[in-house]
């Protein structure tokens, strides 16, 4: 998923958002390649099984990074739309309505694909939290969350609560904040790593007895994970790794919906035409990285060209109403 990280004219890119969105994609990849070819998610229980270590790192630890980061647009776009626009909710509600027609079909192609489901968890959630003070969306955020676990560990609820948590985040001024010292994030960081450890151990337990906790312990284990993983991301970002950083995954961040639609066609089209079952963590690899590898190399030529990308700028187009111009500026070459 992508949203503009644009808050307005003048205003550029976060690029931490970019990095963030760029990194989250490849997670997501090395886990929907099984379940783009109906070969299934991961397995759970069995580690001897290295599929099991990569689900173990990867199944539901960058969904909520996509969420976390799509509530965070939203509200950056809902900043934006009330400097330019007198309607600034009609703008907010093209952008989830266009999301929800780009979506439809391409849940033809993948029944599992999120974009339909995030641009309608939009409309019921993040468009009526735009009337709300900010106190009131982290509170409804905090309550998603603690529900969403403790009922299943995950499903629209634990979604819904962290897109609020992203547009409370915007709010409250964090993410123009990204880039302050590297304190916050690294006691955080070790905060959430902590934590993971023993929610990691009751998932493998829960996966192994069969245990009817296991949604709610994947889902705990998922979103510490989630939260350690930003926080490295974000204090790399501040080490002489972060040119390195923002070359490997800013161009696939930049296009992030691009990417997400394009991934789909090609991961089925590597399972047909090569009759890859993906039942070997080398297939899983080896397939993935060589998707990540062809859209890296076409983000990075397009935004020499180009602001956005060719699905980002129809998207842009439709929350705006208008034709804005695709072209770079001669900076952003």
């Amino acid at each position: 998923m992508s949203t503009e990280t644009t808050a307005a004219r003048g205003h550029p890119r976060i690029a931490a958002l970019d990095v963030l969105r760029g990194f989250a994609l490849c997670g997501i990849l090395l886990v929907n390649v099984r379940i783009i070819t109906s070969s299934g998610p991961p397995p759970a229980a069995d580690l001897d099984d290295p599929l099991v270590w990569l689900g173990l790192a990867t199944s539901q630890r960058f969904l909520p990074v996509f969420a976390l980061l799509f509530g965070m647009g939203f509200a950056l776009l809902a900043e934006s739309a009330a400097r330019r626009s007198r309607r600034p909710r009609l703008v907010l509600l093209r952008r989830l309505l266009a999301l929800l027609a780009i979506g439809l079909p391409h849940l033809l192609l993948w029944p599992g694909e999120i974009l339909t489901a995030y641009a309608v968890l939009g409309l019921a959630v993040l468009l009526p939290s735009t009337w709300l003070p900010r106190w009131a969306v982290a509170v409804l955020s905090a309550a998603c969350l603690a529900v969403g676990l403790a009922f299943g560990g995950g499903g629209p609820l634990l979604v819904a609560g962290l897109f609020l948590l992203g547009a409370a985040l915007v709010r409250y001024g964090a993410a123009r904040r990204l880039d302050g010292p590297a304190r916050t994030p690294a006691l955080l960081g070790l905060a959430f790593a902590a934590g993971a450890l023993p929610a990691l151990w009751w998932q493998v337990r829960a996966a192994a007895s069969d245990s009817p906790a296991f949604g709610t312990a994947l889902g705990l284990a998922g979103l510490l994970m989630a939260g350690a993983y930003v926080c490295a991301v974000l204090v790399l970002l501040r080490t002489p790794l972060r040119p390195v950083l923002r070359a490997a995954f800013e161009p696939l961040g930049r296009m992030a919906l691009t990417n997400d639609l394009t991934a789909t066609v090609l991961v089925l089209a590597a399972g047909r035409l090569l009759g890859l079952e993906f039942d070997t963590l080398a297939q899983v690899l080896l397939t993935a990285g060589a998707v990540l590898g062809a859209q890296w190399m076409f983000s990075v030529l397009w935004l020499r060209r180009y602001r956005q990308g060719p699905v980002e700028w129809v998207w842009r187009w439709a929350t705006w109403a208008g034709l804005p111009s695709p072209r770079a500026s001669p900076s952003a070459g």
